[in-house]
């Protein structure tokens, strides 16, 4: 399913906070994720064909970020009760089989979601030093079923760009993915759902 975020968050606006727990119960805060240059707050889960199709090139490009001093976390907001597939027995698996070696985080009551305006999994949230949104928008152009290689090409290019000191993209394309599996009754009003 393909969803085009409506999203809440426009260049320039800061990040919202946040302190949650990953799969072992260990909470981290935003500020805790981000790096010196920023911070890459990613929104996926477990099961989704969009994220593990680029989950290993994830890991990769986490770890050129990394080197630049910007940080990655991984948010999972999905319905844990609903699709128990994406609980965090099955996060730390899914983490250690695609060399996640950044903080892969539950929002339990799916408000960070929200805050940020993620719509699908996975969507991705690129913030500057100063962790004002530079870029809201699609890994690359790959699909699973496309044929294409994962390669966060649209992603690395805002990266780039930011720690260049360009102004934020003019054209960006929405993620494409499987819908956040929202609980009943916690749909946020714009999403198209």
């Amino acid at each position: 399913m393909r969803v085009d975020s409506t999203f809440t968050l426009k260049p320039g606006d800061i990040a919202p906070d946040f302190t949650l727990p990953d799969a072992e119960g260990t909470l981290v805060s935003l500020d805790e994720a981000r790096g010196p240059h920023g911070l890459l707050v990613v929104f996926a889960c477990n099961h989704c064909p969009f994220v593990i199709h680029l989950a290993d090139a994830l890991s990769e490009l986490s770890s050129r970020a990394f080197a630049c001093g910007i940080g990655t976390v991984v948010i999972n907001s999905n319905d844990l009760d609903a699709y128990p597939q994406d609980g965090p027995e099955f996060m730390k698996t899914f983490a250690r089989e695609h060399s996640w070696d950044f903080p892969y985080l539950i929002d339990a009551t799916q408000e960070v979601a929200k805050q940020y305006g993620a719509a699908c999994t996975p969507d991705f949230f690129l913030f500057d030093s100063r962790l004002a949104l530079h870029y809201a928008g699609q890994f690359d152009s790959s699909r699973p079923k496309n044929g294409s290689v994962a390669d966060g090409s649209d992603l690395q290019a805002a990266i780039d760009g930011m720690l260049e000191g360009t102004p934020p993209p003019a054209k960006v394309y929405p993620s494409s993915g499987c819908n956040i599996k929202w609980k009943p009754g916690q749909a946020p009003a714009w999403f198209p759902g």
